[in-house]
């Protein structure tokens, strides 16, 4: 059997800047049953200037009005609330993570015992940042989205370069919500191909489906973005699943999982009992005399198969009956 999927849970910003939520999205992931709850660290204003526009979706999500720094300065924590939220993961019992967008916020995550560093997609073509990141020689987990192949294979070489071999890639489409459409589930195998890496999926499409599909395709990781309700105000929350939905998607998930199974065919523990039932034996089509030729006028395959198989049909046919046989009644040679 495969190793288990991990699965992110993402809260991201979708505390609204508020304490309390956060800690409910913690809770509401471990309840979940997800491994890890990951936010989002960085300074707002050296993550984006005055005159950074917002996305079309963030418009539609939270109004045309205001820049998206004036959006994100009312989203975001103070970096002090990170070693707060740090330790009520530690009392829940799920592993903390959170996403830096600086390299400032490399330098202050580093201190945390985070099991990797998560690279958002936007950060994929931030080189002062890659080499930050590359430097600590911590494991990554690197999403795609917006990317052709030769931008990823930069990061990863940049990453490489500085220290950092265990890389994996994230498929990853930026828009929220993702239009099925353009999800491309097929580029997880283009990229564990072209790259040589493990390859999970960061879903931002509606529901459940598709990251379930993606563990079935192969994926290693799944992260989605969770919210206590879809109804909240926020860029993120339409793109979110809410609590109950996203404990169906881990279940979803552990079952596919138990479902791939090790590969190799052969029947299972829970079918073996039905092999007798639904094959089939050669049996009598009447009563045969002994000595009679046992020709295609006289024999049948039937079930149960609890005699000779029909595979051996040719094997049996004209020879000569060894006693009598009633209808129905197996053959024996």
């Amino acid at each position: 059997m495969r190793n288990r999927t991990l699965i992110i849970a993402e809260a991201g910003i979708n505390h609204n800047g508020n304490m309390g939520l956060a800690k409910e999205l913690i809770h509401v992931a471990k309840e979940a049953g997800a491994d890890i709850v990951k936010f989002q660290t960085g300074k707002t204003s050296y993550v984006m200037s005055k005159f950074a526009q917002k996305a079309d979706y963030q418009k539609e999500n939270t109004g045309s009005e205001g820049s998206q720094l004036d959006m994100c300065l009312e989203l975001t924590l103070p970096y002090s609330a990170f070693d707060e939220l740090n330790e009520e993961c530690k009392r829940t019992g799920i592993t903390f993570l959170s996403t830096p967008f600086t390299v400032d916020s490399v330098e202050y995550l580093s201190s945390f015992n985070m099991p990797f560093w998560k690279i958002p997609s936007g950060e994929i073509t931030h080189l002062p940042y890659l080499i930050a990141i590359g430097r600590t020689k911590k494991p990554v987990v690197l999403s795609t989205g917006m990317c052709y192949p030769e931008e990823i294979e930069a990061a990863i070489n940049v990453l490489r370069e500085n220290g950092t071999e265990d890389i994996t890639l994230l498929h990853c489409n930026t828009e929220y919500p993702t239009p099925f459409e353009d999800v491309n589930l097929n580029a997880m195998k283009t990229m564990r191909e072209r790259f040589g890496l493990e390859v999970g999926y960061s879903d931002h499409t509606r529901g459940i489906e598709v990251p379930i599909a993606a563990v079935a395709m192969g994926a290693v990781i799944i992260e989605k973005h969770i919210t206590l309700s879809r109804r909240m105000p926020g860029p993120d929350h339409r793109a979110s699943l809410e609590p109950d939905e996203l404990k169906a998607m881990v279940s979803s998930i552990r079952n596919i999982e138990k479902a791939l199974g090790d590969g190799v065919k052969r029947p299972s523990p829970s079918e073996t009992g039905n092999i007798v039932i639904a094959r089939k034996s050669i049996v009598a089509l009447r009563d045969i005399k002994k000595g009679e030729v046992l020709t295609e006028e006289n024999i049948m395959a039937k079930r149960p198969a609890n005699g000779i198989s029909p595979m051996r049909w040719f094997e049996v046919i004209g020879t000569k009956a060894i006693r009598d046989f009633s209808e129905d009644e197996p053959i024996e040679l």
